[in-house]
């Protein structure tokens, strides 16, 4: 019985560190638009109201502001409307194009969590 409850605790353990190490890690705008090659080639977090937004096609790019700053979030899975609170992950990048229009830092998405008005 002791053999068993030991095992648990370790499969519950590993479980829970795989999962921790899986989830990107949230900062917040101002940090990323102030040294954004620290954050190149990870994937993190940020979370803001959407504050601007354009697409078609399921393309587009929306803006999140978290109080610290603003950055845009280029997606491939339709924008979220003004006014809603989303969470994003995604890679940075700089000299970022879309839709013939040019930014400095963008956040390209790779997930989203939408909150709502």
């Amino acid at each position: 019985m002791l053999v068993l409850k030991k095992a648990v605790v370790f499969f519950v353990l590993i479980g829970a560190t795989l999962l921790l190490t899986a989830c990107p890690s949230q900062t917040n705008i101002a940090k990323i638009n102030a040294d954004p090659d620290r954050y190149r080639g990870k994937e993190i977090g940020i979370a803001g109201t959407v504050t601007d937004s354009y697409g078609a096609a399921g393309v587009g790019a929306y803006e999140i502001d978290d109080g610290t700053g603003k950055i845009w979030v280029a997606t491939r899975r339709g924008v979220p409307s003004r006014g809603s609170r989303v969470g994003a992950k995604g890679y940075v990048h700089n000299g970022f194009s879309f839709a013939g229009r040019s930014y400095g830092t963008v956040l390209e998405e790779t997930d989203r969590r939408t909150r709502g008005r």
